[in-house]
């Protein structure tokens, strides 16, 4: 790796922990950062509404950059959160076979967690009690290296650093061009033009067109999927211990409703995942025309429609019934009663799509002169934000070194 001409300046497009992470890195690399954001404030978005959890890495194909940078991320943020006194917990979890036919899907997952290098093992129902004493299963996956961390209190941490390495970061600064040349980039925001020596697009649910606008023509386009939650009743926390997972359908991307016991004590339960009317589409009531129409007039979106219609259909019931949806948490838990669930926020996944309907399965990048586009980084992104920072750094010196 080559080391940067001191004050040479990167501009960064998305203030969630992905962006804030490679702005971090850049400005350890002796690089002048500009962090832009169209928000008031950091991690608005994914950062701030997902589930809190530190992914083991069990979950990903192995030699993915989910499974290297996920396994590595469970660690380094971790550290990161200790050093820098986030609240942050390794409790494990508990992957759980709830009927004997998930049993092969979930000694694929051992296989997996095994070939990446997580700490897992298969354990029969009365050990798995023993962690989750109302836990219902025929068998499940002990993973001892999933915690839970606070995400916005780690991005608070990064903003510190980057600013006291000497970088700055804009908000209510809406990327409206980007332009590269022989000496470096150009972008044009709603609080005015920008000039820098290279450009790294982690704008999330807007990351494609931002890409469009540098002028690179992507075969993916952002599907926003909704996840809701809701909370356990205070008065039933004491049923849930650590992270409770079901068997995930290998063939679908989201990992079914969960149960999370945050840093505070309070047990999330859930996301479900649904598609969205807007990129930023936290409710039912929230329609964007224009995300609407983008999203319909990709043909990928209906090629997925018409392989996924059944599971779209379950997971719109279980939105519009909590009592569906307490009926999945119960294969879980079925001491839950009636009326245990408050609702909580909703998050967005910026899910990319290709034009064939295969949705995206690993993070995913394109490079352009001097220029980096983050096209797709779901979960476990947040979990490995420190080790995606140090990745797109390295691919942005490779630009810049052109």
């Amino acid at each position: 790796m080559s080391s940067p001409v001191s004050g040479n300046r990167v501009i960064i497009a998305g203030a969630g922990i992905v962006g804030l992470a490679t702005a971090y890195e850049l400005g350890r690399r002796g690089y002048r950062v500009t962090v832009l954001d169209k928000e008031g404030s950091a991690a608005v978005h994914q950062t701030g509404n997902n589930s809190g959890v530190i992914h083991s890495g069990l979950y990903y194909a192995p030699g993915s950059l989910k499974a290297t940078l996920g396994t590595a991320g469970a660690a380094s943020m971790k550290e990161f959160a200790q050093a820098h006194g986030v609240d942050v917990e390794i409790t494990g979890k508990l992957v759980v076979a709830t009927k004997e036919s998930q049993l092969p899907a979930l000694k694929e997952l051992l296989r997996r967690g095994i070939q990446n290098g997580v700490p897992c093992r298969l354990i029969d129902p009365d050990e798995a009690r023993s962690y989750e004493p109302h836990v219902q299963c025929v068998a499940a996956l002990r993973v001892e290296t999933t915690g839970i961390v606070d995400y916005r209190g780690v991005c608070a941490v990064l903003m510190r650093l980057i600013r006291e390495a000497g970088g700055e970061i804009r908000f209510n600064s809406e990327v409206r061009g980007v332009r590269s040349d022989a000496s470096g980039v150009s972008v044009e925001t709603t609080s005015g033009t920008h000039r820098a020596h290279g450009f790294v697009n982690c704008a999330g649910l807007h990351s494609d067109r931002i890409a469009r606008l540098a002028g690179l023509r992507p075969d993916v386009r952002i599907i926003p999927f909704r996840g809701e939650y809701f909370e356990l009743a205070p008065e039933l926390e004491h049923l849930v211990n650590g992270l409770i997972y079901p068997v995930p359908d290998p063939a679908f991307p989201f990992l079914g409703v969960h149960l999370t016991k945050m840093t505070t004590g309070a047990v999330h339960a859930g996301p479900n995942a649904i598609f969205a009317f807007a990129r930023e589409g936290y409710s039912w009531l929230n329609i964007n025309p224009r995300d609407l129409v983008d999203s319909a007039a990709w043909p990928g979106l209906w090629r997925l429609g018409a392989k996924f219609w059944r599971v779209g259909l379950s997971e719109t019931a279980r939105s519009l019934s909590r009592r569906r949806f307490l009926a999945g948490l119960r294969e879980l838990v079925p001491a839950l009663p009636d009326d245990c669930l408050v609702p909580a926020h909703a998050g967005v996944r910026a899910q990319a799509l290709r034009r064939d309907g295969t949705l995206v399965d690993d993070f995913l990048y394109e490079r352009a002169p001097r220029q980096i586009h983050v096209l797709n980084s779901p979960s476990p992104a947040a979990t490995a934000g420190l080790e995606i920072g140090r990745l797109i750094a390295d691919e942005l010196e490779k630009e810049i070194d052109k």
